[in-house]
């Protein structure tokens, strides 16, 4: 059988670790993209402690699963601490911001769908 090519950053039937799809750099946030299409996005990112990403809205539902580390997450004024293992739903059109308590790694999966009105 022949797998074909996906639009996929990343190679076909090969597990890969998450973790170490993207190292930590001093004072940065680091992001790997390893799908974007017209559906969504699939993004691993790495935040050294300090670092985050102010708020903004998307009109797009997006899951943040924290890999490591532990993260604050803010979503419509509501902050929540999210940990290895963990995953939480970013509504769209809600604003939100995140904020390294220590080094976390976490993969974002955004989905470009939007209900429609009735």
């Amino acid at each position: 059988m022949t797998i074909k090519k996906s639009a996929a950053n990343m190679p076909p039937a090969t597990p890969l670790e998450l973790t170490s799809l993207v190292d930590y750099q001093q004072d940065a946030v680091v992001s790997r993209t390893l799908l974007q299409d017209e559906i969504g996005t699939y993004t691993v990112f790495s935040f050294d402690q300090g670092q985050g990403l102010s708020e903004h809205t998307s009109p797009f539902d997006a899951f943040v699963q924290i890999l490591e580390g532990q993260a604050e997450i803010t979503i419509g004024g509501q902050t929540v601490t999210a940990e290895a293992g963990q995953l939480i739903l970013m509504p769209g059109g809600v604003p939100h911001k995140l904020h390294a308590v220590q080094s976390f790694k976490m993969l974002l999966t955004l989905f470009r769908t939007q209900v429609k009105a009735s």
